[in-house]
Order: C-alpha cells, then structure tokens, then sequence
C-alpha cells in the first residue's frame, strides 16, 4: 500500500516537474515571441523612419527643382528683356546711323554740286584768261616766228651754197684726175659687192645652221629647245618650280592621275610605259604604236605623259602639215628623222591625224606628193629603231596603209569614256577651272590683278555631279572640259562669281542639247553625202 502511494507521488512529482518544464517552455516562447514581435517592431520603425526621410529628402528635392526651374524661366525672360532691350538700342542705333548716313550723303551732294559748279565757274574763268592771253600772244609769236624763218632760210641758202660749191669743186677735181676716178670707183663696186656677199653668205650659213641644229617646221610641239642655246631662261625657271611642287607633281607624272581613262586602258598604257622605260634603259628596240578611237579621247595626251614617263624627248606633227608641202614633203620627212636621231634621251614621234598622209596607196585621192612623203616614212621605219617610238594617232584605222599597219606592234583603242569616267572627268575639271587657286601662274597674275574675284562653289553635291555624268552620254574627254569652261564662263558672268546647283544644272542641260543637235546635223550631213536620190 505505502508502495502505491509512494509511486503514485512520484508520478505526481513527475507530473508536476513536466507541467512546470512545460509552463517554463511556455514562458520562454512566450519571451522569444515578445523578442521577436519588438525586433519586428523596431525594423517597422526604421523603415518607417527611413521612407520618411526619403520622403522629405524628395520633397526637398522637388523644391529645388521647382526653385531651379522657376529662376531659369525667371533667368530666360530677363535674357529675353535684354535681347530685346539691345534689339532696341541696335534699332534705334541703325537708325541713327542711318539717319547720319543720309545727312552726311545731302552734305557731300551739296559739297560735290558747289564744288562742280565752283569749279566750272574757274574754268570758264581760265579758259576767258587763257583765251585772252593767246589773242595777246598770238601777234607776237607770228613776229617771232616769221622773223626766225627768214634767219633760218639765210642760214640754210648760205650752207647748200657752200655744199654745192664744195662739191662742185670735188667733182671737177675728181673728173680732171683720172686716178681718182678710178679710185671712187672701184671702191663703190667693192662696197657693193661686199654687202651683196655678206647678206648671202648670212643667208646660206643661216639656212645650215638652222636644217643641222634647229627643229624641223613639221614639228608643232616638243619637249626639245628649237636650237641648243635656245630656252635656258625658261628651262632653269621650270626647274625652280618642279623642285618647288616636287612633291606633288612628280607623282601625278608617273602615274597617269591627270588622265582619265577606262580601268583597264589605264593599266595597259601604264605597262607601255614602263616596258617603254626598261627597252631604252637595256638599249633595246623601241616598239611603234596605233591609238585610235573617237576624237577627244586623250590620245595626245597619253603619248605625251607616256614620253615624260618613258624619260624620253616628246614631238607632235599633224599628218595634215604634209600635203600642202608638195616636193618638199620628202625632204621634210628625212628631216624630222635625223633631228629625232640627235636626241641623248631617245625621242618620242607622235603623228596626229595620220590617216591625212598615211593612207592607202592605191587611193584615186592620193597624190605624188603624199605617196612619196608615205614612202619615205616606210623607209625611215623599216627597222625596229633604238632612238625613235613612233606613235601614230588616228580617228579612222581603217584608211592606213597595209604598209604602215605593218610597222605597228601595239594597237590601242581610246573608246568614249563611260559614265564612271565622266564622273571623275567632272571632278577633275571642276578642281582645275573653279576650285584651283594654286596654279602656276597665280602670284603672277595676283600682282597685276590684285582685285580678282575669286569663284566659290555653292550647294553642289556629288549627286547633282553624278546626274550630269549620266546625262551626258556619248561626250569625249575634250567635250567634258569645254563643258567645264562654259561652266567657268557661265560663273564668271554673274557678280557673286558663285557656282550653284541650279545654274550648273543649266549649262549642262545646254550643252547635252547642243550636243545632240551637233550629231543630228553630222548625221544630216553623212546622209547627204552617201544617199543618192534616183531620179
């Protein structure tokens, strides 16, 4: 029994120690709750603090910023007040400058009107005194002059008295003595014949000098002096300027830049001058040249850079020269042939219009002269020359003679430029005719033409270029830049001399017209030439 009371007091205690362990439980959550519900409580309160302050911190800042806005529109109108009061100072300042401008102008007409009519009053005034004073001395100067003119004729009738007498005397010496009449004599024959023999003699060593050292009359253009003296001012002043402009001129000389032409032209003509340069360099044979193609195309052109290229001496002649030579033509054929010979460099021959002499032999229309002028050029080219490149230039292969084709060992064609080429055709000539200021000649002309206008390019684009290289389908290099200079006239013919997009647009138009009225009427004139109306 004690037993059981014993367990069952200890289940009490036991029961009683795990209710207080559960009620000590419950007091710890219950602290760990309050703990937790015033951390909550406090982070509740920073934020709270926090969006406060942000709160105020925008506020503050949206004051500012209506501050900052308000004393910028109060900043901008006292800005606008002052433009305004300026405007109005400046107005009222051009008015009075105006006003002054106007009064000094009546001032200075009035002043040039009283100094007109002052000064027309003194020069009736001189020209009464004047006209006076002539009457007075008129008088006078009659007596003085009548009184010299009798001295100086007894003056002049004493000395032709004493001449003749002096030489009646001489004569009749000289026609009694018959020594001195032979003497007189024989001295005006030597005399006479002294001079006749000198101005021959001058003639004929003159006519020596000229056919051994000077330039044949067939050559029109050449880079050699006329004679070997000749041109040394000229060529030491060309000197001091290619030094000047070395740097940028030498390289537009080697490279074809100033020639526009087809891409793959370009590169050809560019490997003609340089094989050109390496056969004179290694002294071998010079090949001999056929560039045909439309007129205006750049044929003399690139004969002449491909001779500055090459280090050669470069001649032009015109097939047309040769005709009017008749009997002469051969002689001045062989010329040309044993002056080229004489050039250390080796000599560049471009024959222009070859097709004028160089045609075909069995032509109803060729005549001695030219047959014998063609013959001695065949002679003179036989054989593959080491001193002389021929380049013959023609608008018509066709009518060369099978002879002088035979001759030829490169034949190039200079085909009408495309529109890409016209482009830069434009380009080019727009810099050279309008924009150039650096010219040669321009410190020359600036000291005699000090106030020359210079012309300025206004709104003009590269596109408003482009549509013009499109319009002017079928132009030649030689048209483009006319084109260019009834640009330059058209410019310089306004008074700004300022070019723009409409008035560039206009010339191109007129030039595109006359272009095609210059065709219609070429093929108006080929029509009548070879159509034949059956009757």
């Amino acid at each position: 029994m004690r037993k059981q009371e014993d367990s069952r007091l200890a289940e009490l205690d036991l029961d009683k120690s795990k209710n207080q362990a559960f009620q000590a439980h419950l007091d710890i959550e219950k602290q760990q709750k309050m703990a937790e519900e015033q951390r909550n409580l406090v982070q509740l309160q920073a934020q709270q603090k926090a969006q406060m302050a942000r709160y105020e911190d925008e506020l503050a800042r949206k004051r500012l910023q209506t501050e900052n806005e308000a004393q910028r529109q109060r900043n901008v109108e006292l800005v606008k007040m002052q433009e305004e009061a300026a405007e109005r100072k400046e107005r009222a300042r051009r008015a009075t400058e105006e006003q002054i401008q106007a009064q000094m102008r009546q001032t200075e007409k009035e002043r040039a009107e009283l100094e007109r009519e002052t000064i027309r009053v003194k020069a009736m005034a001189e020209a009464e005194a004047r006209a006076h004073e002539a009457k007075l001395t008129e008088e006078h100067n009659r007596r003085m002059l009548l009184e010299k003119m009798s001295g100086e004729r007894d003056k002049w009738l004493a000395a032709i008295n004493t001449t003749f007498s002096h030489i009646e005397g001489g004569l009749r010496g000289l026609l009694t003595d018959r020594s001195k009449l032979t003497m007189a004599i024989g001295g005006a024959t030597a005399l006479a014949a002294g001079i006749y023999t000198t101005r021959e003699g001058a003639r004929v060593t003159w006519g020596y000098i000229n056919r051994i050292l000077g330039q044949p009359t067939l050559i029109r253009e050449s880079s050699i002096a006329k004679f070997p003296w000749s041109g040394i001012v000229s060529r030491a002043a060309s000197k001091i300027y290619s030094v000047s402009a070395k740097a940028t001129s030498s390289e537009n000389k080697t490279n074809f830049e100033n020639i526009i032409l087809h891409p793959s032209l370009q590169r050809r003509i560019k490997q003609l001058a340089r094989a050109t340069e390496n056969t004179k360099s290694h002294q071998a044979p010079f090949r001999n040249m056929l560039f045909y193609g439309p007129p205006g195309t750049g044929k003399t052109m690139v004969a002449r850079e491909m001779a500055r290229k090459s280090g050669l001496d470069y001649a032009m002649m015109t097939g047309g020269d040769v005709a009017p030579l008749s009997s002469q033509a051969v002689t001045k054929i062989h010329e040309i042939f044993d002056w080229a010979k004489k050039s250390r460099k080796g000599l560049l021959l471009f024959i222009d219009e070859a097709d004028a002499f160089l045609c075909e032999r069995n032509s109803t229309h060729m005549s001695e002269a030219q047959r014998s002028a063609l013959n001695a050029l065949l002679f003179r080219t036989g054989d593959q020359s080491r001193d002389i490149v021929l380049v013959l230039a023609t608008n018509r292969p066709g009518d060369l003679d099978a002879a002088i084709t035979d001759r030829i060992d490169e034949v190039i064609e200079f085909p009408l430029p495309r529109e890409e080429e016209r482009f830069k055709l434009l380009k080019l000539y727009l810099d050279r005719y309008i924009c150039s200021k650096d010219d040669a000649g321009s410190w020359w002309n600036s000291i005699f033409n000090r106030n020359q206008q210079q012309m300025t390019i206004g709104s003009l684009s590269d596109d408003v270029i482009q549509e013009a290289a499109a319009k002017t389908e079928g132009f030649s290099g030689r048209e483009t830049a006319k084109l260019m200079a009834s640009v330059r006239a058209a410019v310089y013919a306004r008074s700004d001399c300022v070019l723009d997009t409409q008035l560039f647009k206009e010339i191109v138009d007129y030039k595109v017209a006359e272009h095609h009225q210059r065709l219609k009427l070429a093929a108006n004139v080929w029509l009548q030439r070879n159509v034949f109306i059956k009757p």
